[in-house]
């Protein structure tokens, strides 16, 4: 009797033991994240929080921009952060100002620039410059992103169709909300953003990516923020995002992978 409560005692403590391990291992990963991979995100994160114990906590924000939400004013407001993930110049001007950790940053994902209309709209031909040209001409109104899309469709690619004058005060930028959801609505009759934003609207058909010779691919990587508590953990999902583990998910959502660790 003596010996089976001696057993019992040294049992219950190596469990207490093992149970303050798996509590003192696993942390809370605060994330910052911008559009473009939001959707293959929603869909892999389940899965790192069970082979890790992890608990992700998620903000949504574009990379850029002046918008309550935008990634660079939710960091300079002091929101807590460990891991950013958006569009690779955006993370790498935050860099250069001291809110990334040095050497942690890494390219997940290229992502091209798609054009949509209302579900049931015509589509118009987009097969090369030309065809857009005249589509945009002819469209009554045009939104664009106030991310790395909407940046190059306004000051590029506007321009290197001769149409710039012409756009305006038909085409306008749309802060913080998904494009597509502006078509959807009938706001405007076409509207510009990455593939991978444009896939998870409803209410939208995907007429396709802009043609070769105006596409303009977006890369988009992540980082571990300067003011990370718990830096491991968050390195910890970036490379599970970098993974070939993560990428049918993140094909399936118009992405390219470029990062493959194991």
């Amino acid at each position: 009797m003596r010996l089976s409560k001696s057993l019992r005692a040294l049992t219950l403590a190596i469990l207490g033991s093992f149970l303050l391990t798996v509590a003192a291992s696993a942390a809370e990963v605060r994330v910052m994240i911008s559009g473009g991979l939001s959707a293959a995100y929603k869909a892999l994160v389940p899965e790192f929080e069970r082979s890790t114990g992890h608990k992700v906590l998620t903000a949504y924000g574009p990379s850029m921009g002046t918008t309550t939400n935008a990634i660079p004013v939710r960091l300079e407001r002091g929101e807590p952060a460990d891991v950013l993930i958006m569009v690779g110049y955006a993370l790498e001007d935050l860099a250069k100002k001291g809110k990334v950790a040095a050497g942690t940053s890494v390219d997940l994902v290229k992502s091209p620039i798609g054009i949509a209309v209302k579900s049931g709209a015509p589509k118009p031909d987009i097969s090369t410059a030309d065809a857009v040209k005249r589509a945009l001409l002819a469209a009554k109104t045009i939104a664009y992103s106030d991310s790395a899309s909407g940046v190059y469709v306004s000051t590029e690619m506007f321009d290197k169709l001769g149409i710039k004058e012409a756009m305006q005060g038909k085409a306008r930028k749309i802060p913080a909300t998904p494009v597509g959801e502006i078509v959807a609505h009938g706001e405007a009759e076409i509207g510009f953003q990455q593939m991978s934003e444009l896939k998870p609207v409803e209410g939208i058909d995907i007429v396709g990516p802009l043609p070769d010779e105006l596409q303009k691919i977006t890369v988009f990587s992540a980082g571990i923020a300067s003011v990370s508590k718990g830096p491991d953990a968050g390195k910890a999902l970036i490379k599970f995002l970098a993974s070939p583990a993560a990428r049918p998910e993140l094909v399936k959502s118009g992405l390219d992978p470029i990062a493959t660790t194991n």
